[in-house]
């Protein structure tokens, strides 16, 4: 992780533990991946087919903190809100 088009955080996961995730940026599709700890050799990084909503909640806080910064196109923040709307339209979103 570190590249421009990665982003992660740390969560609580269902069972109450600790979690990362990052989420990479590819073409116009974000990949989300989690693994349990943070460092060591042996962890590796599980591809999230399906990220829960708090973690799309997560990618698109950090999109709009770093395009104060310059650091994301507001273009990425309108893709990233119009897939939470798509997979959770019950989500009131704003």
């Amino acid at each position: 992780m570190g590249a421009k088009a990665e982003l992660g955080w740390t969560t609580e996961g269902e069972d109450g533990r600790k979690r990362h995730v990052y989420a990479q940026h590819v073409s116009d599709t974000w990949r989300f991946y989690e693994r349990p700890r943070r460092r060591g050799r042996d962890i590796e990084w599980i591809p999230l087919p399906d990220p829960p909503l708090h973690d799309w909640l997560a990618l698109l806080d950090a999109l709009e903190r770093g395009h104060v910064r310059r650091r994301f196109k507001p273009r990425d923040i309108v893709v990233v809100r119009k897939r939470i709307r798509e997979l959770f339209p019950d989500h009131p979103l704003d």
